[in-house]
């Protein structure tokens, strides 16, 4: 897991569109790298939907966002479609982004136990390191929250 101030690792992945995203190709501006558990539940759309719509606002402040799940890319393309994502999601279902920043951990659903992504967010600086992190996330507010951790106006 990357510690703030550190270089993150240059991980790539498979976007919904089928693209290979290598997130070292993306130095030179800020980025937000979120995780979520699934495509097309409510929390995880209610998230998307925030950084949708606040995506204008990252762009002017040269900050790419980009959702990281372990959904395949196909359900990816559906979600991003039928939310009109104007930013990729990336398929993790090794899970190697996920163990790369330390976001797969136990959660409790209706009594079971069992390993699921903790709702994450990472904001990383031009130089590829990590500027800030944000764990166990509440979505209402959050994607304002990371907005106003970026520089600019």
């Amino acid at each position: 897991m990357p510690e703030v101030g550190k270089k993150v690792p240059a991980l790539d992945g498979v976007t919904g569109d089928g693209s290979t995203l290598k997130l070292a190709s993306l130095k030179g501006q800020w980025v937000v790298l979120y995780f979520y558990p699934k495509d097309s539940t409510p929390g995880c759309t209610s998230e998307a939907k925030d950084f949708r719509d606040l995506y204008p606002a990252f762009g002017r402040r040269h900050a790419q966002v980009i959702g990281v799940s372990r959904d395949s890319p196909k359900s990816h393309a559906n979600f991003a479609a039928k939310q009109e994502l104007p930013f990729p999601l990336v398929s993790d279902p090794e899970e190697t982004w996920c163990q790369a920043f330390d976001v797969i951990h136990e959660k409790v659903l209706y009594g079971k136990r069992h390993l699921g992504v903790v709702r994450s967010t990472f904001l990383i600086d031009p130089d590829g390191k990590l500027a800030q992190a944000w764990r166990g996330v509440k979505v209402p507010g959050h994607a304002q929250a990371v907005l106003d951790a970026i520089p600019g106006k």
